[in-house]
């Protein structure tokens, strides 16, 4: 079973001249569960309490208010659900320094014998890969929600909201073709109906990307086929008249 755990956190503020986490909490977190690149549903959300009052430029990203926490859990009281939740499974951040420097802080601050969360699970970050796939361009979550066409609304950040948005970020962005048959034209129709059937369960659990060809590409494709089909040799058409 392949279980990921997509994580995000929203905090009373941070540090711009030291390190960003001291003295600051975490108020929020949202965590999405994916089996097998499905999501499952079985999310964690909870609210924190703190005894540190939350900054005004905080405040104004996502919106949570020192009133609205007074009747949440503190940090001590969720830990250890939180913990087990994880279940050494790996997890997924965007920026993985900032929300593993919050968690690994807090869980420092409580000076009980509890791992770091970085020692626990893999951690993969999707900020990284972002920047990979796409050098030189905006990767923060919103550029990526939009570039990815992740339709669910985003207008303060929310911890929950946000791990789904990057679930579902992540799972476009690493589902990929793994194969292509190219073999010679022998029973070719055969071999790509079992080799349907035999994959189409593990085909189905992996939600595709599609980005649809505008009918001006599709007109200029059919065009460039044309061309270089003179001697019916292009093995595209010989395949799309198979399948």
């Amino acid at each position: 079973m392949d279980r990921k755990i997509v994580i995000d956190t929203e905090t009373t503020g941070m540090n711009r001249n030291k390190k960003f986490y001291l003295d600051h909490c975490i108020i929020e977190i949202g965590a999405v569960e994916i089996i097998n690149r499905e999501l499952t549903g079985n999310n964690f959300h909870t609210y924190i309490q703190t005894n540190r009052l939350i900054d005004f430029e905080a405040f104004k990203i996502h919106g949570i208010t020192n009133d609205f926490l007074m009747d949440k859990p503190f940090f001590y009281e969720i830990i250890l659900k939180f913990i087990k939740y994880l279940n050494q499974s790996d997890i997924i951040m965007h920026n993985a320094n900032f929300d593993l420097g919050f968690l690994n802080y807090e869980i420092q601050k409580l000076n009980k014998n509890i791992k770091k969360i970085s020692e626990m699970c893999k951690v993969i970050d999707t900020l990284q890969i972002a920047r990979s796939n796409f050098p030189g361009k905006k990767n923060n979550l919103d550029a990526l929600r939009k570039r990815y066409q992740v339709n669910i609304p985003r207008n303060l950040h929310s911890a929950i909201i946000d791990a789904e948005i990057l679930a579902k970020v992540y799972l476009r962005m690493t589902s990929v073709q793994k194969t292509i048959i190219f073999n010679n034209l022998f029973n070719q129709k055969n071999i790509l109906k079992n080799n349907f059937i035999k994959n189409k369960k593990h085909f189905e659990n992996i939600p595709p990307f599609v980005l649809k060809a505008t009918k001006n590409e599709y007109h200029k494709h059919e065009k460039y086929l044309k061309n270089i089909n003179k001697d019916n040799s292009c093995l595209w058409l010989k395949l799309k008249n198979i399948i």
